[in-house]
């Protein structure tokens, strides 16, 4: 999701809810892209050397929305996968997080402004070897 989309697999052997899966992605990926292939790219963590964590964050030329992308290679016991301070937001503007339950830390507001975002950042809840993240944080109202 984080170019043009590809789905690399035999589909001959998918089952029914291997197709599902694939559709709510696509769809995901489509409601973001013009964001991800147009919008500034910001590295957020570099997975340079030697990093076990990489994210980085589209924000949409006019500023709509930003989505954010965070992985980790394996994790080490007892340390937390570092804040994201999200970067190429309106200060003044109120965003709303949008996010599979579970991706993100108990009590993560859901609503907040862009200076927030940048200053208090968002704690990913990713555990384990290979895991990923994806949200998006988008303009609330008329602004």
């Amino acid at each position: 999701m984080q170019g043009s989309l590809g789905v690399g697999a035999d589909l001959n052997r998918w089952a029914p809810e291997d197709f599902a899966a694939a559709k709510r992605l696509i769809a995901e990926y489509k409601a973001v892209r013009a964001t991800v292939q147009e919008g500034a790219l910001y590295r957020l963590i570099s997975p340079g050397a030697g990093s076990e964590y990489s994210a980085t964050e589209s924000v949409a030329r006019d500023g709509h929305e930003a989505a954010v992308f965070a992985f980790l290679h394996s994790s080490q016991e007892g340390q937390p996968y570092p804040r994201l301070y999200l970067r190429g937001l309106d200060r003044e503007v109120v965003y709303g997080l949008h996010v599979e339950e579970g991706t993100l830390a108990d009590g993560t507001v859901q609503r907040a402004s862009g200076d927030y975002w940048m200053h208090h950042g968002v704690s990913v809840s990713l555990r384990g070897d290979f895991q990923a993240a994806f949200f998006t944080v988008e303009r609330q109202g008329a602004q």
